[in-house]
């Protein structure tokens, strides 16, 4: 297979075959969240699309450069997490300086992006896979694209259904949970793809 072929398996199987929210089940407390609104994801999902790449590359540069040749691989939960607070904190500034109506929408969600287990996850995915440095790039972008894919989605269903009448005892968290299995289902279908 060529490199080529290779990164966009890697794309494909990151976003769809094995989606961090609805195959892993990693994330769901920001998905679940956030997902009220198209607008309000959809720029949750370009922050975590790019925490979630710059992450990727940086957690792989140390891995491969201090953690392993020093012998220091039981660290690299603490290190990855240290790496991932730091580009949220980045993240959260730009948002606050250019854009405050998303960044007070987000709210809470924001900073919980550091404390998000699939930005983690896939870090530690990625080094365990041993992927290298641009199989790690492209796998946390494909990560961050198949997060934004999903949260997207679930807000577009959200959005569609507001108007409808929808029984009491169904409304609110049963409803977002029964649509967020629903969408489980339909991307398990992709995994014939992988």
């Amino acid at each position: 297979m060529s490199g080529q072929t290779s990164l966009i398996m890697i794309i494909i199987g990151a976003a769809l075959v094995n989606n961090v929210v609805l195959s892993q089940f990693l994330g769901i407390c920001s998905f679940l969240g956030v997902s009220s609104q198209i607008k309000n994801s959809a720029g949750l999902g370009g922050a975590v699309i790019f925490v979630i790449t710059i992450a990727s590359a940086v957690a792989n540069l140390l891995y491969t450069f201090v953690l392993d040749p020093l012998g220091l691989d039981y660290l690299q939960t603490i290190v990855f997490i240290i790496v991932i607070a730091a580009l949220v904190q980045v993240v959260e500034m730009f948002l606050k300086k250019t854009m405050p109506a998303l960044y007070t929408a987000l709210g809470i969600y924001l900073p919980l992006i550091t404390t998000n287990c699939a930005v983690l996850g896939v870090a530690l995915n990625n080094v365990s896979d041993g992927y290298n440095f641009i199989q790690s790039v492209v796998s946390g972008f494909g990560t961050g694209v198949g997060y934004t894919i999903a949260i997207v989605l679930l807000a577009g269903i959200r959005e569609s259904l507001e108007g409808n009448d929808i029984p009491k005892p169904v409304k609110g968290a049963p409803l977002v949970l029964f649509c967020a299995t629903l969408m489980g289902m339909a991307f398990y279908g992709f995994s014939t793809l992988g």
